[in-house]
């Protein structure tokens, strides 16, 4: 028999043109490959890179979608069960919302996909698939060696991908990630991390955590063991890692290249709203940046336009800190109510949600109302800070006085921004990077 496993694309969805590159390949369904047995035929399709063709023999459909993706989930998944095709759906969208979801599929998978992985493939074999499969959060150790082996390398900005925790100790009302873990914390086993990374040809790598540092005794364990591969990474944290100097040397010292952060907001009424206030003081921003870059770490910041405090000066106010702050890249972004957040519990009941056309809740939409600017505003503001920031007189003057090993790439980001590219990229996985869901 033989499974399909399917990233679906949004920017195919909207009738776009694929990127020339795509920032990294889906893991998750990499982990979920490795998982299945050599007695099934197996490969990967990733929209974003390649087309996806119905009339390839296939026995079962493995979708994974991000709330974005969605429709053009349901419309690949409603396809292969017109021909007969078995459908399995997963990931963030499915889990939070099983039941629309189980309207397109044979069978769902809510949360975490590998507890449940060996049952789904015994039902399918037998024809005889369930509409619910739950995978419940469990051990981290002795995961498989992600199939990498099924991905076009040459397509993916970062080629290399590898996850050593899952969650985040913090409960952010807009973010996913605590709906889906809970507010736990889960690590894998140092060596089973550093096996992974000898499996992988180069010394380039991306980190797909949500929060590296959310254990930092954990972390500081994990930057030393990197110390000796002579890596070049990327990774997600929080600010906090500006506060502790033994962890910022570490990071440092482990290759860390750069880390993409969440500011959210320069309002401090903002972030204690959606419960960052005790991560992030916004009177020592500016002074936490320049700690991080001091230790030749660069930062990709992401700020929300949208929250409640949110007057039509804030997109300014958040350039000209992007600037002055010497941002290597920045992802604005719409606040967003996916669903399963308390953001869209509060939404929903004060009112104030638009609609529920999943194609746009991209971040790059207002599909709420605000309170202190009209939803046009907010596109527009929107807009104008992007085109702003990656203007070229200020790529000159953020990037030139960080020039060093990381220029090439910093430029490549920059450009991709500017030409509308990454916004895509991001915006395609509106989620936070993809955990190992299916």
């Amino acid at each position: 028999m033989k499974i399909r496993f399917i990233a679906p694309s949004w920017a195919d969805h909207e009738g776009r043109k694929r990127v020339p590159k795509s920032l990294f390949p889906p893991l998750n369904l990499a982990v979920l490959a490795a998982l299945t047995p050599d007695s099934w035929e197996v490969d990967i399709v990733d929209e974003s890179i390649e087309p996806l063709h119905f009339d390839d023999p296939v026995d079962v459909a493995a979708i994974t979608a991000l709330t974005a993706v969605a429709p053009r989930a349901y419309q690949i998944a409603d396809e292969y069960r017109r021909r007969g095709i078995k459908v399995v759906l997963g990931g963030m969208h499915a889990s939070a919302l099983p039941d629309e979801a189980g309207q397109h599929a044979d069978a769902v998978v809510v949360g975490e996909a590998e507890p449940a992985w060996r049952d789904v493939l015994a039902d399918a074999r037998r024809g005889r698939l369930k509409p619910r499969y739950h995978g419940r959060p469990g051990p981290l150790d002795g995961l498989p060696v992600p199939r990498r082996d099924l991905f076009r390398r040459d397509r993916y900005l970062f080629a290399n991908t590898m996850q050593s925790s899952r969650g985040c100790p913090h409960n952010c009302s807009f973010c996913t990630v605590t709906r889906f873990f809970g507010r736990t914390y889960r690590t894998r086993p140092i060596p089973d991390v550093l096996r992974e990374i000898e499996s992988m040809p180069g010394k380039n790598l991306l980190i797909v955590d949500d929060n590296i540092i959310g254990d930092v005794a954990r972390a500081k364990q994990l930057f030393a063991a990197l110390a000796g591969h002579r890596l070049r990474w990327v990774g997600q944290s929080s600010l906090d890692i500006a506060r502790d100097p033994t962890l910022l040397r570490l990071a440092a010292r482990s290759g860390c290249a750069a880390l993409f952060i969440g500011f959210e907001s320069l309002i401090a009424e903002n972030l204690r709203r959606i419960g960052k206030s005790v991560v992030n003081r916004v009177e020592g921003f500016l002074d936490a940046v320049r700690r991080i870059q001091a230790h030749g770490i660069d930062i990709q910041g992401a700020f929300i336009f949208g929250l409640d405090g949110d007057d039509p000066g804030i997109f300014k106010r958040t350039v000209d800190f992007a600037r002055r702050a010497h941002l290597a890249a920045v992802q604005f972004g719409i606040l967003t109510p996916f669903p399963g957040t308390r953001l869209r519990r509060q939404l929903e009941a004060a009112g104030r949600i638009i609609t529920s056309d999943w194609s746009q809740y991209t971040i790059s939409n207002a599909v709420f109302q605000p309170l202190h600017m009209t939803r046009e505003r907010l596109r527009q503001g929107y807009t104008w800070a992007y085109r702003e920031f990656y203007s070229y007189r200020s790529m000159l003057h953020r990037l030139l006085p960080r020039a060093g090993r990381n220029l090439p790439l910093l430029l490549y980001v920059n450009l991709s921004f500017r030409r509308g590219i990454g916004r895509r990229l991001a915006h395609c996985g509106a989620d936070p990077l993809p955990s190992p869901f299916i």
